[in-house]
């Protein structure tokens, strides 16, 4: 039996280093945000690199789902997906078998982040409505906070194992620069910094100083952050 991991999270939140970890594992197969190319053509919204993505990935949000159901031979097949991706009219579920778990990060982190990539993010760009959502609809949730990971990726990486149920192993704190195969083709806009890692950055500092343009945003998000905080893995 293959153990079915969804990982939500919203954008600018570890998510793509977690892929990198599991993917070092070398028993596991990684998918990078396969709902991308539907949400962007439901939506219609204008992100970078939208046409490349477009024609890179099944834009049909139920083959999509076919494709994650389909068989593997991997042990563990992990599935990257960004919480505001998942438009609340899909079905859900094919997500009953899966093994859920919620990274979350304080917004005051991913506002921040965002802002250096994209101008103007508003709520439902950040994800942390669609986590909540998400959260409360499936059984089991499993929440780990990215900011605990890279204080003690090891400690918290074989919490987190354990959690799942998979064998916790040190090849997960390690990874080749340059990215992996599975990489979405948005990589070129997004990844730069974890493309140069070759494990998780050192714990993080004090909490960013936000433009007060911000502050209703910030306001928005935490009751969500919050939220989910109170189940992490501690």
């Amino acid at each position: 039996m293959t153990k079915r991991i969804a990982m939500w999270s919203g954008p600018r939140n570890l998510s793509t280093a977690m892929m990198y970890s599991f993917a070092a594992r070398g028993d596991c197969r990684v998918v990078d945000e396969p709902f991308y190319g539907a949400y962007l053509a439901e939506t219609g919204l204008d992100h970078p690199m939208r046409q490349d993505i477009l024609g890179s990935m099944e834009t049909d949000a139920a083959k999509v789902v076919d494709g994650l159901k389909s068989p593997a031979t991997e042990p563990v097949f992990y599935q990257k997906h960004m919480t505001h991706h998942m438009l609340p009219h899909w079905p859900m579920a094919w997500m009953q078998d899966l093994c859920h778990v919620f990274l979350i990060r304080h917004p005051a982190r991913v506002i921040a982040s965002y802002a250096r990539k994209r101008e103007a993010p508003t709520l439902d760009d950040l994800g942390f409505v669609q986590q909540t959502r998400i959260f409360r609809s499936v059984a089991d949730p499993i929440v780990i906070d990215s900011s605990d990971i890279r204080a003690d990726p090891a400690r918290m990486l074989q919490m987190l194992c354990d959690r799942i149920g998979i064998t916790w192993t040190k090849a997960m704190l390690q990874w080749s620069t340059g990215g992996h195969a599975a990489d979405g083709v948005w990589a070129a806009h997004w990844y730069g910094a974890v493309h140069r890692s070759t494990g998780f950055d050192a714990a993080e500092g004090d909490l960013p100083q936000l433009e007060p343009e911000y502050a209703p945003l910030l306001e928005a998000a935490m009751p969500h952050y919050e939220a989910l905080a109170a189940h992490k893995i501690t």
